[in-house]
């Protein structure tokens, strides 16, 4: 079912940075987007929109891609720390 709701802003931009991720480790195994969409099966025009951050990926496409890729799927979606968020963030653990 599509959400009838944007995604926050804070979201967009972490799925961002795992594009990001994607793209910095598909270049580094020297693989074109063409190449890495034909091994997991996927259109190039999907692939490109994940990597863009355009679209939410699945987590078997993200699994799907870190195995063409040649990397662990944590090194496409590790944080060392979370970005700031805006003010639709979910509400975090209570202060010390």
């Amino acid at each position: 079912m599509p959400r009838s709701v944007p995604p926050p802003t804070w979201v967009i931009a972490r799925r961002r940075a795992i594009g990001d991720r994607i793209r910095a480790a598909r270049q580094e195994a020297k693989l074109t987007q063409e190449q890495t969409a034909l091994r997991i099966g996927m259109d190039r025009a999907t692939y490109n929109r994940i990597e863009q951050g355009h679209s939410a990926a699945l987590i078997d496409s993200l699994i799907l891609i870190a195995d063409a890729i040649g990397v662990p799927l944590a090194d496409l979606v590790r944080e060392e720390r979370p970005p700031p968020r805006d003010g639709r963030e979910p509400p975090g653990p209570p202060g010390p």
